[in-house]
């Protein structure tokens, strides 16, 4: 392949121009292997640990945004047109540390110190993103960083203490060159598709979406890449080559949301951070579950679109976008073509997606005032890890009581995300009352034969599917005690 352009990006406080980048390499390994910044960790290779953890910043709507991201996980042709912050950047030039350093230190925040790069960072990014965050969001923004040593209460009590101060006085290397990174940032945005490597090892940023749907049109089998957080595990873990990977994390048409009176357009290319607050705002059940998925490094990279487009049975959006209703806008040289979101995932591993074809948007209408939604997730671990079982409940009554629409769907229970059709049958004209649920919970088996494996056995997902109904009736109807119990079926 004949090369076109190089990969420009500012690392610190240097301008960085790369014209050999692997279609596989890693941000982790180029920091740690090529520069030498040894302070940024490799902990789990999976985006689990946060010990690798950076700020990236980016020109997002004319403003510039810095976040936390999983640099073992993060791949290098991403970022283009991005500063890259270790945390060999925060200190002064005199040596003195940076206030949050310097809480972490004050509060016996380290003890091996291995993980230590990655707390900071991470309370360094909520340092940039929130004058007084309290500790909720100081407990959020530490999801996605573990440590064995500390026990979390001393690092937590560092953030609370740098966040109750926050003297003005200070050196702080972001703060102090912001304007000239953006400028620098907006005249590195590619004018024309970048194309390097040979075959077997090629790279492509597409110079916008009309390029990458050319792109898909002679190279229908090529990778995309947006947040890495599904593709960056396929590298690290199962050691896959790639070729050609197609990086669209920077394309500013797929990462618009437009609000309407009937709902929300999100581009495929949003993060779940960035598509939070309209989310939320829309659908507000959805905020426990967005909290839930991953840390804020996976939020930060992990995108709506990307989540739908790989087809996991287990993903943990596309239960209640189906049950919203939401629809898919498909992309190619071709034109466009929409589909409801539910027929889009066809059986496990195959997905209504035509060669050459790319998620484009979603839409998400918005629910009537008066339905009931709910959506619970269903895991090993309360964050960062993936569901054993996620189920998403829309329902709407009339004045009497009776339930005259009925909308379920799961993750974890089949090979797709599958609306579970019979017992929304069991639900429509029948009055919303424990009798109802118990009667309509049964014909779950006629919607789902669910697997075992690691993560939960059959039968525990056919009945943690009954619960989750019945759940969701107590809380609709302001019960505090469950008043049937399901038993497990041998």
């Amino acid at each position: 392949m004949q090369q076109t352009g190089r990969i420009r990006l500012i690392l610190n406080d240097e301008d960085i121009v790369l014209d050999d980048v692997p279609a596989t390499g890693t941000l982790l390994d180029w920091l740690r292997l090529r520069r030498r910044l040894t302070g940024t960790k490799e902990g789990c290779a999976e985006g689990d640990c946060g010990a690798c953890t950076v700020l990236v910043g980016r020109l997002l709507d004319g403003d510039l945004v810095y976040e936390s991201v999983n640099a073992c996980i993060r791949l290098l042709g991403s970022l283009n047109a991005t500063h890259v912050v270790t945390v060999e950047h925060l200190a002064a030039p005199d040596g003195a540390l940076h206030p949050v350093q310097q809480a972490l230190v004050d509060h016996h925040g380290s003890q091996c110190g291995f993980c230590t790069p990655g707390f900071v960072m991470s309370l360094y990014g909520l340092w940039l993103a929130s004058d007084r965050p309290g500790r909720p969001e100081i407990e959020k923004a530490l999801q996605g960083n573990l440590c064995r040593c500390t026990g979390y209460e001393p690092i937590v009590a560092a953030a609370e203490a740098v966040a109750a101060t926050r003297p003005s006085a200070v050196f702080d290397p972001i703060e102090r060159t912001r304007a000239d990174v953006k400028e620098k940032l907006a005249a590195l945005a590619p004018r024309q598709t970048i194309r390097m490597g040979e075959v077997g090892n090629r790279v492509v940023i597409p110079a916008d979406v009309g390029a990458l749907a050319e792109v898909l049109a002679a190279e229908p089998k090529a990778t995309l890449v947006a947040g890495c957080t599904d593709v960056g595990l396929w590298v690290t873990k199962q050691m896959r080559a790639l070729d050609p990977v197609v990086f669209i994390n920077h394309l500013q048409e797929l990462q618009a949301i437009e609000r309407s009176d009937g709902g929300l357009t999100i581009g495929a290319g949003v993060t779940y951070t960035q598509a939070f607050a309209a989310l939320c705002e829309m659908v507000p059940a959805l905020r426990p579950l967005i909290d839930r998925i991953g840390g804020a490094q996976v939020r930060n990279m992990g995108t709506i679109g990307g989540n739908i487009a790989n087809g996991s049975p287990i993903g943990d959006t596309p239960p209640p976008l189906i049950a919203l209703g939401a629809t898919l806008a498909l992309r190619a040289t071709a034109g466009r073509r929409e589909l409801p979101l539910e027929d889009y995932f066809i059986e496990y591993g195959r997905q209504d997606r035509r060669p050459g074809e790319f998620v484009e948007s979603l839409f998400v209408p918005a629910p009537a005032a008066d339905d009931r939604f709910a959506v619970y997730k269903l895991s090993k671990r309360r964050d960062e890890d993936i569901s054993a079982l996620c189920g998403a409940f829309r329902i709407a009554l009339d004045h009497a009581g009776t339930v005259t629409y009925a909308r379920l769907c799961f993750g974890g229970m089949a090979g797709t995300p599958k609306r579970a059709t019979h017992v929304e049958a069991a639900l429509r004209g029948k009055p919303w009352t424990e009798a109802t649920i118990v009667a309509a919970a049964m014909a779950f088996e006629q919607d789902y034969t669910p697997l075992s494996d690691w993560r939960a056995t059959a039968a525990y997902r056919m009945l943690a599917a009954r619960n989750l109904l019945m759940r969701f009736y107590l809380e609709t109807t302001g019960e505090t005690a469950q008043l049937h119990r399901f038993e497990e079926v041998a």
